[in-house]
């Protein structure tokens, strides 16, 4: 497929074409038949995650010292999005942005060898937990446990929406104490758990996304850790947590915009392929001004994200504003992309073989996830504009 995209507007390295290039070939020789033929068979696209390993794509965020490429988010955005766009949209890359960034930046020495080389050659797979039916967006309400018990610890609660927990050796758990700070909360700790250990337990989500990554419920019924098991100092998890939800938010914002390109590609081609009445249908006005306004809105997006990688790469305080404005802008403007690219297609829009609807619902995702729009509206409103607080 003909990138049409200006990719000089959104990169912010030198190396950043030659890497986008790079990237697009390996998993364009895979492609959205390959994508889609994994999910209907409801497998796990194994040969596209060792070959990214491989190629050294899955660890470009990772400090070359533990087997990484060492250059930050901003590369690990471009291959989010790029592996997007060629029809591979790929939940497990975000769950990557979340763990490597945390255990690198506090982790002790050997939990960081334990985990980073792995992790950055695709060998090694974590999970991520943090949701619970009755917390939500307010990650001080978790009632995931972990108590003292001789030198490690007992974890009893349970977890919703942890993604990709089948294919994962261990999973990062969030969990509260039984201590109280001044504030009247729980000081958070973060895990890490074998995924097969003694009282796990968990059941599949049936959801309507076109994933290969299945989430799960997951229940912890006295699961017995060692000292080694967590994360960093004991209380801090709060703090942790933010060195990996602002990556993630940068590639939830990657996936929708190489969601969007996909899109958009496709869309262009069939305006300017389909005849009705003896000229192309993008000759219309009424199709390409739709078209042109999706356009603008993806590149806007795509400039948000690599802004915002940009800053979490400087270790800026202004990265969590900026990734947050890129996940909000770019689930809008994948959508209205997806919207525009199946009215084009008509009625073949539909049809699952043009590759369009079944995007639909893992776009839609990010206008919920990894945080709602709502409350990034909430954010903005209050850190960005000074408004009193509304929540």
């Amino acid at each position: 497929m003909s990138n049409i995209f200006n990719s000089t507007l959104v990169d912010t390295a030198d190396h950043h074409p030659l890497l986008r290039e790079s990237v697009g070939k390996l998993v364009g020789s895979f492609g959205r038949r390959y994508f889609q033929d994994v999910v209907k068979r409801q497998v796990k696209p194994v040969e596209l995650w060792q070959a990214m390993g491989q190629a050294g794509f899955l660890g470009v965020h990772i400090s070359e010292a533990y087997g990484g490429g060492g250059s930050g988010l901003a590369d690990y955005n471009l291959i989010v999005e790029e592996a997007a766009a060629q029809g591979c949209p790929m939940l497990s890359l975000v769950i990557g942005s979340i763990c490597a960034p945390i255990i690198e930046q506090f982790g002790s020495e050997a939990l960081k060898q334990a985990w980073l080389p792995g992790l950055a050659q695709g060998s090694k797979r974590l999970s991520f937990a943090i949701t619970e039916p009755n917390a939500g967006t307010n990650t001080h309400l978790v009632t995931t446990t972990a108590r003292p018990q001789g030198e490690g610890w007992v974890l009893n609660g349970t977890k919703y929406w942890t993604s990709g927990l089948d294919e994962a050796d261990s999973v990062m758990v969030v969990c509260r104490s039984d201590k109280v700070d001044e504030k009247g909360r729980h000081p958070l700790s973060l895990f890490i758990v074998p995924a097969n250990a003694p009282g796990i337990s968990r059941t599949p989500i049936e959801t309507a996304l076109y994933v290969p990554e299945t989430s799960f419920t997951v229940f912890f019924d006295n699961v017995q850790l060692g000292p080694d098991a967590l994360v960093g100092q004991e209380g801090q998890g709060l703090k942790q947590v933010f060195a990996g939800l602002n990556p993630e938010r940068v590639c939830a914002a990657a996936i929708n915009n190489g969601i969007a390109r996909y899109a958009i590609e496709r869309g262009s081609l069939q305006a300017q392929e389909r005849s009705v009445w003896g000229v192309p249908i993008g000759q219309h006005q009424g199709l390409a001004h739709p078209l042109a306004k999706s356009f603008i809105a993806v590149q806007q997006a795509r400039l948000m994200a690599a802004r915002a990688a940009q800053l979490f790469d400087a270790g800026s305080p202004d990265a969590g504003e900026a990734a947050n404005m890129a996940k909000f802008a770019a689930a809008d403007a994948s959508l209205e992309a997806l919207d525009q690219a199946i009215q084009i297609h008509g009625g073949n829009g539909m049809a699952l073989e043009y590759g369009l609807a079944d995007l639909w619902f893992i776009a839609r995702l990010h206008k919920t996830a990894p945080v709602s729009r709502e409350m990034i509206l909430n954010f903005v409103a209050q850190h960005s504009l000074g408004l009193p607080k509304s929540y």
